[in-house]
């Protein structure tokens, strides 16, 4: 089963980024909102390639260039129903 794992937290105030990167299954998504877009600043999530998302509105309110596939809310809500879980890192 996929899981779209949502994180919202910056990477360098606590460790959940590590975490859910440890975690995570070959099938499984990124996906960046709030603060956690911040992570898109280095490399370390590259490796992810498709799997890796980042809400648009915090992409743009942050000013950061990524190559994280952009997208909106709806967006959002269709990643939610195309995976089989949501995981969301509180």
């Amino acid at each position: 089963m996929a899981t779209l794992h949502v994180l919202s937290h910056s990477p360098f105030t606590d460790n959940r980024l590590a975490s859910c990167l440890r975690l995570l299954g070959s099938e499984d998504g990124v996906l960046l909102t709030g603060d956690a877009v911040y992570a898109l600043l280095n490399d370390d999530l590259a490796h992810l390639g498709s799997r890796l998302f980042a809400l648009e509105e915090d992409v743009r309110a942050r000013a950061i260039s990524t190559q994280a596939q952009v997208v909106d809310y709806p967006g959002f809500v269709q990643l939610s129903i195309d995976f089989d879980k949501v995981n969301t890192w509180l």
